[in-house]
Formats: structure tokens, C-alpha cells, sequence
């Protein structure tokens, strides 16, 4: 704010002007962004001070210029600070008399400034001058940032309103025009309803008081409340986009959440699924092992049993070649490898067996675990392998038999020992082998069980989330039937409060009307009052000119009389004193009437400032019910707005509850 009354200041320096002391003050303090320089004498070097600061400054929003005795140069620089100025939107013009260089500086103001969008321009004369008025009318249509103009009591013709309809073909903005008390009459106000079909933008035309006939009058009352609807269905149309927007948006949002909850939960599952998995595959890894421990060592005591055999062989052949020194012991060895013989088949028997019931349970594992058949594959050739080289090993074995046919007089003296240890290993090797099958059998039996367990579990886990899934879907319908429910008695409810609100609207807008039928037909009464005082007024000025003819007329006749009878001034002396006396009593007489057509006209100037009073007072007591009546209107509208809204919002809410439901989107199959 200082930074302002410091540049006006030194802008009026540089004019060679004195700052005002009453702009500084308003220049100090502006209440939310309003210069109110109303009724201050603004001289022209102030107007071209402001209009110098007007266009570097960005505080003030609303310039109040009413009744500052403006003059053509003063406005006409104003104005020019005004076209560069993009932060006003308010401008008051009232009471300043603008003329010819006014309309037409204020046509380039309103061409080319794209901030005002309230101009009052009531009590000045820009209908006056046609072609001012027809150049500011064409900055009016080149205009797409005013809203609302006041042109009240600015003389404008039929032809100013023809230049009017001509500039609101052109206006797509202006929404609000007050044309009252003005000269449009009949074939202005046919103009202006001529154009109303092309603008959709006006709403509110006000025309009292121009001597225009009732029918152009309801024509143009038409034609307005049909651009009022279409502009109030235009916002209840946005309001409703705007709030469709929000809850698609809002829906959009929810669903995106619930989806990516879903997707945490799928992919939780999934890694207990994987960690699962890694454990069966662990511990199914450590049973191959296991197995294919025990394969090896099933492999190792196959291997141990050949070479006996092998060894038993060669020993027979040798107590053959002993010949007849052997015949006992081999009659001995005979008898008692018919005994291993026996016991050797009873425990082959008994190996096969075991082997067999071992094969079973490794049947019955792969079949349980598909997934290691390849794993088992390469354990068979890993045996194959193993076999080939028992098979070497057997070669190896024949060619030693020949060494040992050379030492069989040295395996004579060992044979009773090798027999010993021989059936100490068997019985050695027949514990260990039953013990490892004891063992791979408990193996298998617990992994059995806890396979078991699993599948009990899972199984278990299933039924749980049937049992969860149906609960849910119960609770969907029974959710859904409640909120339609709700709906029903919501939807009533509403119903009932706007139709009660309706009525209760239109018993007001009743009041609202008769109270301005009597506002108008007091005005009436008024004028008609202020006519009669005119008119007595005049009379009354008739008689007292009427009275100073007559007195000119005596003196006239007085001096005639002086210069006709100078030498009878003794004779008429006596009658001339009487003549003086008499008119003296005409003086005191004329006098007495020039006091009363003075204070008869103090009486008409108070009349007529009361008259002017109560009209202004009149005025803003209609502007007030006329606000009143708008917002009481506009309370209607928000009202169906917000009805509309909650209507719609319920019926969205619903319908997507019931079609799109997470619950329902987001099911597994069946």
C-alpha cells in the first residue's frame, strides 16, 4: 500500500500537481482490494496519475468512481490506464456525466481490456451522442470478460438500443443488462427482442421505465427465463459431470486398491506355495538320498554276496583237486557247504523277499513322487555301471583262480579259517542288512505320515475358505437388500423435503411478488405527486412573471407620467404622493410575492430531493427483494442441485454395488 501512495506521489510530481490528500488516504488502506474514491473531485492530473499507476499494479480489484466530477480528460486518461490493467473487475462509473470522448474511450476500454466484469455506468449521458454511443456499443460486442452492465438513466434512444441488439448479437458473455429509465420506446425495445433469439447468454434484462408496451416487455421476460433455464440446466449438467467424474474416479481408485490387495494376497500365496514347494522338494531330496543310500548299500552287499560265491566256488574246486589225502575233509567241506549251500539259499530267499517287499515300497514311493523318476533313472544306470564292473571284477576273480589252484596247498591250511570268518561276515552281514531295512522302512512309514498330514491339512484349509467364501457371499445379498432398502426410504425421503421445500419456496416468491406489485404502485403514486408539484411549481412562476411585467408596466407609466406633467409638479404633487404611496404598496406587495416564489421554489427543490431520495431509496429496497429473490432462487436450485446429486450419487453408489462388487469381481471360479 505504500508502494502505491509513493508512485502516485511521484506521478503527480511529475506532473507538476499536488497529490490529493483524500486518494492518498484511500491509497493507504484498501479493504479487500476496493479503491473507493466515491464522491472526491478528481481533478485531470490525478485521473492521469491513476491511469499511469493502473497498469503496473496488482492489489486493486474494485475501482468505486462515483459522482467524481470527471471531465473528458480526466476519463479519457483513466481509461487508458485501464486498457492495460488485467487485475480490476469491478468499476464503478456512476454520476460523472460522461459525454462523447467518454462512450468512446470506454469502447476502447472494453475492447481491449479482458478483466472487468461488472461496469455501472447509471446517471451519465452517453446516450446523448449516437456516435459515441455506436463506438462504445462496438467494444460491448468485441468484449468476452463483462458479466454485468448498468446503463440506468443514461438517455439512451430507440437508436442506441437498435446499436445495443446490434452489439449483443455479438456479446457471448454479458449475462446481466440494466437498461431502466431511458428513452428506448416501442421501436427500441422491438430491436432488443429482435437479438435475444441469437444471444444465449443474457439472463436478466431490465427494462421499466422506458415507455415500452407490456407484450415487447413479456417477450423479452421470455425470452430471458429461457436463457435462465438453459443456463441453470447447463450447471445442474456440469454439477453432474463433475460429481460423475469424482465417483468414477473414486471408484476407479477403489477398485485399483482392491485390485492391488488382491495381488499381494495372490502373491503371498504364492510364496508360501513356492516355499512349500521348496520344502517338499527339499525333503523329497533328502529321501532320495536317503534311497539312494540305501541302493548302494543294497549294491554293496550284492556285490559282497557275489564274491562269497565266487570264493565258495573256488574253494570246491579246490577240495576237488586235493584228490584222496582229501577225501574226509572233503567229504566235511561237502557236507558243510551242503549246509551254507541250504543256509545260503534260505538267506537269498529270505534277501529276494526283502528285496521284493523293499522294490514294493520303492514302487509305491515313485508313485507317489512323479517327479523323481528321471533321478531314479540315473541311479538304475548307475547300478548298470556298478554291475559291469562286478562283472570285471568276476574276470579278475577267474584269473586269480589259477593263482589260487597254485597255492591251494597254502588255502588247505587256511580253508578251516576262511570258513570261520566266512560265516562270521555272513552273519555280520545278514544283521547289517536287516537292520538297514528295518531302518529304510521306519523312513518311509514317517514320510508316508507326514505326507498324510499334509494333504489332511491342505484339504482342511480348503473346506475353511469354502466355508469363508460362503459367508461372504451371504453377506453380499444381505448387504445389497439393505442397501436397496435404504435407497427406497432415501429416494421417499428426499421426495417428500423437496416437494415440502417447493412449496414452502413459492409461498415466498408469492410474498416476494406482492410486496414488489406494492413497491411499484407506490413509486407510481410518488410520480404522480412529483408531477403535480411540478406543475404547480410552474404556475406559480407564471403568476410572479406575470407580476413583474405589471411592475415595469407602472414604472413605465410612472416615467411618462414625470416627463408628460413637469411643469404641473405643484398641481400634482398631492396626486403623485398618493401615486408613490401606492406604489410603494405595490413594491412591499411584489415583494411579499417574490419571497413566497422563493420559498415555494426552496419548497420544490426539498420536494424534489425527497422525491429523488425516496426513488433511490425505492430503488435499492427493489434491488434488495430482487436479490433476495435470486437467492432465494438460487437456494432452489442448489437445493434440486444437491438433490439431484444425492440422487444420483445413491443410484451410482448402488448400481455399483450390486453390478461391479470387489467381492463378486474378484471370486475365484468355481
Amino acid at each position: 500500500m505504500e508502494e502505491l501512495r509513493r508512485s502516485y506521489s511521484r506521478l503527480c510530481r511529475e506532473r507538476g500537481a499536488e497529490p490529493q490528500e483524500a486518494v492518498l488516504q484511500r491509497l493507504q488502506r484498501l479493504p479487500r482490494g476496493r479503491l473507493d474514491l466515491a464522491a472526491h473531485s478528481l481533478t485531470a492530473d490525478t485521473c492521469g496519475a491513476l491511469g499511469a499507476l493502473l497498469p503496473g499494479q496488482t492489489v486493486c480489484t474494485e475501482l468505486v468512481l462515483s459522482d467524481c466530477m470527471l471531465s473528458e480528460e480526466g476519463a479519457v486518461l483513466l481509461f487508458q490506464g485501464l486498457c492495460a490493467n488485467s487485475v480490476v473487475q469491478v468499476l464503478d462509473l456512476k454520476g460523472n456525466n460522461l459525454r462523447a470522448a467518454g462512450a468512446e474511450a470506454l469502447g476502447k476500454l472494453l475492447r481491449q481490456n479482458q478483466s472487468i466484469q461488472s461496469l455501472t455506468l447509471e446517471w451519465n449521458s452517453l446516450g446523448t451522442w449516437e456516435d459515441a454511443f455506436a463506438i462504445f456499443c462496438g467494444g460491448l460486442a468485441a468484449n468476452s470478460a463483462l458479466r454485468q452492465l448498468d446503463l440506468r438513466n443514461n438517455q439512451i434512444s430507440h437508436r442506441g438500443a437498435e446499436e445495443l441488439a446490434l452489439a449483443l448479437r455479438g456479446n457471448t458473455t454479458l449475462q446481466q443488462l440494466d437498461l431502466r429509465w431511458n428513452n428506448i420506446g416501442l421501436l427500441g425495445g422491438r430491436a432488443l427482442v429482435s437479438c435475444l433469439p441469437s444471444n444465449r447468454a443474457l439472463c436478466r434484462l431490465d427494462l421499466a421505465g422506458n415507455n415500452i408496451p407490456g407484450d415487447v416487455l413479456r417477450a423479452v421476460e421470455q425470452a430471458m427465463d429461457h436463457n435462465q433455464d438453459r443456463h441453470t440446466a447447463f450447471q445442474e449438467t456440469t454439477a453432474r459431470t463433475h460429481v460423475l467424474s469424482k465417483e468414477v474416479q473414486h471408484l476407479q481408485e477403489e477398485k485399483s486398491r482392491q485390485y492391488l490387495s488382491l495381488m499381494e494376497m495372490i502373491d503371498k500365496q504364492r510364496e508360501e506355495m513356492a516355499k512349500s514347494s521348496r520344502a517338499a522338494a527339499a525333503r523329497v531330496g533328502q529321501l532320495q538320498e536317503a534311497l539312494s543310500e540305501r541302493l548302494s548299500i543294497v549294491n554293496s552287499l550284492k556285490a559282497k554276496l557275489q564274491m562269497t560265491e565266487a570264493a565258495l566256488a573256488l574253494s570246491e574246486q579246490k577240495v576237488q583237486d586235493l584228490g584222496e589225502r582229501l577225501a574226509a575233509s572233503e567229504q566235511e567241506r561237502q557236507s558243510l557247504s551242503q549246509k551254507q549251500e541250504k543256509a545260503h539259499r534260505l538267506e537269498q530267499q529270505e534277501a529276494a523277499e526283502r528285496e521284493s517287499k523293499l522294490l514294493r515300497d520303492l514302487s509305491a514311493a515313485n508313485e507317489k513322487n512323479l517327479m523323481l523318476r528321471n533321478q531314479v533313472d540315473e541311479l538304475e544306470r548307475k547300478v548298470k555301471s556298478q554291475q559291469e564292473q562286478l562283472f570285471l571284477t568276476r574276470q579278475e576273480l577267474t584269473n586269480t583262480s589259477a593263482e589260487l589252484k597254485m597255492r591251494a596247498i597254502q588255502a588247505e591250511e587256511r580253508l578251516d579259517m576262511e570258513k570261520r570268518r566266512a560265516k562270521q561276515s555272513l552273519e555280520d552281514l545278514e544283521k547289517l542288512h536287516a537292520k538297514e531295512v528295518d531302518h529304510m522302512t521306519r523312513h518311509l512309514e514317517e514320510s508316508e505320515r507326514a505326507m498324510q498330514e499334509r494333504v489332511q491339512r491342505l484339504e482342511a484349509l480348503r473346506l475353511s475358505l469354502e466355508e469363508e467364501l460362503s459367508q461372504a457371499k451371504a453377506a453380499v445379498v444381505s448387504e445389497r437388500s439393505q442397501a436397496e432398502e435404504e435407497l427406497i426410504k432415501a429416494r421417499s425421503q428426499a421426495r417428500l423435503e423437496e416437494q415440502q421445500n417447493l412449496a414452502h419456496l413459492e409461498e415466498k416468491m408469492r410474498l416476494l411478488a406482492q410486496a414488489r406489485d406494492e413497491a411499484q404502485s407506490t413509486c407510481l403514486q410518488q410520480k404522480q405527486a412529483v408531477a403535480e408539484a411540478q406543475a404547480r411549481a410552474g404556475q406559480l412562476s407564471l403568476q410572479a412573471e406575470g407580476q413583474r411585467r405589471r411592475l415595469e408596466e407602472l414604472q413605465q407609466e410612472l416615467n411618462n407620467k414625470d416627463q408628460e406633467k413637469v411643469a404641473e409638479v405643484t398641481r400634482v404633487r398631492v396626486e403623485l404622493q398618493e401615486q408613490m404611496g401606492r406604489l410603494q404598496a405595490d413594491l412591499v406587495a411584489q415583494e411579499v410575492l417574490r419571497e413566497k416564489v422563493m420559498a415555494l421554489e426552496r419548497q420544490l427543490k426539498v420536494i424534489s430531493s425527497e422525491h429523488r431520495a425516496a426513488l433511490l431509496d425505492r430503488e435499492s429496497e427493489n434491488a434488495s427483494l430482487r436479490e433476495k429473490l435470486r437467492l432465494k432462487e438460487a437456494e432452489i436450485t442448489r437445493i434440486r442441485e444437491e438433490e439431484a446429486q444425492r440422487a444420483s450419487f445413491l443410484q451410482n453408489a448402488v448400481l455399483a454395488y450390486v453390478q461391479g462388487s470387489p467381492l463378486r469381481a474378484l471370486s475365484p471360479p468355481k
